[in-house]
């Protein structure tokens, strides 16, 4: 039996990078599982390689109605939602003097708002199971600032809090809430044409002398999901190579 067995889970952004890891993990670990994107044609085609266990929905998560949609499309096909992944995400980068007020807005919007109205669009499906698990993907951006990445940098670190104010409210209900840490993780966001030499110094500055596969990530986000993390919630959990070992 898998870890994730008889669980229902709900992931953003889970068309490619992370998000597509941790479906695939999700499901062979014997979870049913929704996942989210705006990207119609990569999710569609990962919902045919996961089979009967998988729905694709195409979702704004800026959105309010599309993830009451969500929800009860997910309720309709699976059952009560028992797992909540908040992966999705952007990075805009470049420096404050260069940044408009629309591309600061939308970096907040699909990675800290969207958290929000994840947690609050799952909450009565949650609230019907025995239990269950939020997980916010946050960055090590939440626990420490870079340049060039303010509103990332902003949004990482709300989600940080928003998690723990979340684990606090919601421990009545049996409902963890945990955020993990990622550093640099090896996905279409990271691994770019123009950012190659970047990564590639990036990749030595980190203690392990490289960076992070998504399945590594996925790994840790099984963990915090399954029962297994039963006596988690409010915590951070760091996947970075010891990148902020140094900090």
């Amino acid at each position: 039996m898998g870890r994730l067995a008889g669980k229902v889970a709900i992931i953003t952004g889970g068309a490619r990078g992370m998000g597509a890891s941790h479906a695939r993990r999700f499901v062979k670990e014997g979870a049913k599982v929704v996942f989210t994107d705006i990207l119609v044609n990569e999710g569609e085609a990962l919902a045919q390689e996961l089979g009967e266990n998988a729905k694709f929905i195409r979702h704004d998560v800026t959105n309010a109605t599309d993830w009451e949609q969500v929800v009860t499309e997910t309720e309709k096909t699976f059952g009560p939602v028992s797992i909540l992944v908040n992966n999705a995400g952007i990075v805009i980068a470049k420096p404050i003097e260069s940044y408009t007020e629309e591309e600061y807005r939308r970096v907040i919007d699909i990675n800290q708002v969207s958290v929000f109205l994840g947690m609050k669009a799952v909450l009565p499906s949650m609230k019907k199971t025995t239990g269950g698990s939020i997980v916010n993907i946050s960055s090590i951006n939440g626990l420490r600032g870079s340049a060039n990445t303010i509103a990332y940098d902003a949004s990482k670190f709300a989600v940080r809090g928003m998690t723990k104010s979340a684990a606090i409210e919601l421990a009545p209900y049996g409902i963890r809430v945990n955020s993990v840490h990622p550093g640099i993780i090896e996905t279409p966001m990271v691994v770019q044409e123009d950012t190659k030499d970047l990564v590639v110094e990036l990749a030595n500055s980190i203690p392990l002398k490289r960076i992070g596969k998504p399945e590594e990530a996925s790994n840790l986000v099984v963990f915090l999901a399954s029962n297994e993390s039963s006596f988690s919630t409010g915590s951070e959990f760091v996947i970075d190579g010891g990148s902020t070992a140094k900090y």
